[in-house]
């Protein structure tokens, strides 16, 4: 019997498992919508928000059990009798022990609100149990186009792994603001990192594959609940949730030995990478605290600009798209061809940030200096108030 022959019927039974997981979180969701109103998990309108009547939230619940019971039952039962059954559950065991603490942490929020170093303290006891758990470790770094190969320590490797554990969860979580936003831009990001992580990354190693799309499933079945107009939230259970979950997946590229393998997770995750980045250079620059929360992240701008709460949600999956096919254009790119798609890249998003003024109106060096140089009644009028000041 061939190889091919052989996978065949694995393969279906694995197709038959993302099936089930998706059906189980598609049946579990207006259950889940149920419990949220019995426990007072309920997002009450305010200034801030856009629902216009009570919302239950903690909907991240059924993608939580879905996602367990995909691990725990369904993924195990495909694979009994193959050699990756058992290292499937001793692979997964931890990851959902410390998913299961993020998922706690968020419903306990979604509920009586918990301070903000109280849910920093669960995400952090999570990210640690992965570092102590798991081979889950930024522990070297390879620097981009030729650069050497950096090896850390174990404090240092523990530092930097708990940094974008909690970086990583918290940039999802703040995207969290519009029907299906995070469900969306997180499917597309999974979608892009389980390709990547088959084809370029890990070849055979099926580990992560099957983890990323078992994920990806289970937000599936949520996702029909939650597109605008939304009938349920996904609340810190379900956005922390899925961030902590796309943090962890995403280590192991960060830990490859290749550049590209390092630079694609972070344009993979471009939409919450960049929105959150902004948002803390945007409030240092204004004087405010870093977790002080402001009406300037990209989706509120492109409200402010006119579009649809639809609309503004569409063109974020297709800015999460784009990040995405990058880096499937980068892993298949030249050093020299990786090297101009990045500087690109970045003179694109920082000419969009610009536009959509999301670090403010007067905040935009790049088209100042582009106006600058093509512009010259506007460089006259630039140099003439330079010399007026000096």
């Amino acid at each position: 019997m061939t190889g091919i022959q052989q996978a065949a019927p694995l393969m279906i039974e694995i197709i038959l498992v993302l099936i089930g997981t998706f059906l189980t979180s598609l049946i579990l969701t207006p259950l889940v919508r149920f419990l949220a109103f019995r426990i007072g998990a309920v997002d009450n309108p305010n200034a801030r928000r856009i629902n216009k009547v009570p919302m239950p939230s903690a909907g991240g619940l059924a993608i939580v059990a879905a996602f367990a019971l995909a691990c725990l039952v369904y993924m195990p039962w495909a694979l009994q009798g193959h050699a990756a059954g058992g290292r499937f559950l001793h692979y997964v065991a931890p990851i959902l022990l410390a998913g299961g603490v993020i998922a706690l942490t968020g419903l306990v929020d979604d509920v009586k609100e918990l301070a903000p170093r109280m849910k920093l303290a669960g995400i952090t006891l999570a990210a640690v149990l992965i570092w102590f758990l798991t081979d889950f470790h930024f522990d070297s770094f390879k620097v981009p186009f030729g650069g050497p190969m950096l090896h850390f320590g174990p404090f240092v490797s523990f530092c930097f792994t708990i940094l974008w554990i909690v970086g990583i969860t918290n940039a999802i979580n703040l995207i969290d603001g519009l029907d299906g936003l995070v469900c969306g831009v997180s499917m597309i990001s999974l979608g892009t990192m389980g390709l990547v992580s088959y084809f370029f990354l890990f070849g055979k190693d099926l580990m992560l594959t099957m983890t990323i799309f078992l994920l990806l499933s289970a937000i599936l079945g949520f996702f029909p609940y939650n597109y605008h107009p939304a009938i349920i939230y996904l609340g810190d259970t379900g956005a922390l949730f899925i961030g902590f979950m796309i943090s962890v997946l995403s280590l192991q590229g960060l830990k490859n030995a290749t550049a590209v393998a390092v630079i694609t997770p972070v344009i993979i995750l471009g939409v919450p990478v960049i929105d959150t980045a902004f948002a803390i250079l945007r409030r240092k620059l204004s004087g405010r605290k870093i977790s002080e929360a402001d009406n300037r992240h990209l989706h509120h701008r492109l409200l402010a600009m006119g579009f649809t709460h639809r609309g503004a949600v569409l063109v974020v999956y297709g800015i999460s798209i784009f990040f995405s096919l990058v880096s499937l254009l980068l892993n298949v790119s030249s050093r020299v061809g990786g090297v101009l798609l990045v500087i690109g890249l970045v003179i694109m998003v920082e000419l969009f940030i610009e536009q959509v003024e999301i670090m403010g109106p007067n905040r935009t060096p790049l088209l100042s200096c582009l106006k600058f140089i093509g512009n010259s009644s506007y460089r006259q009028e630039v140099v003439a108030k330079w010399k007026a000041k000096h």
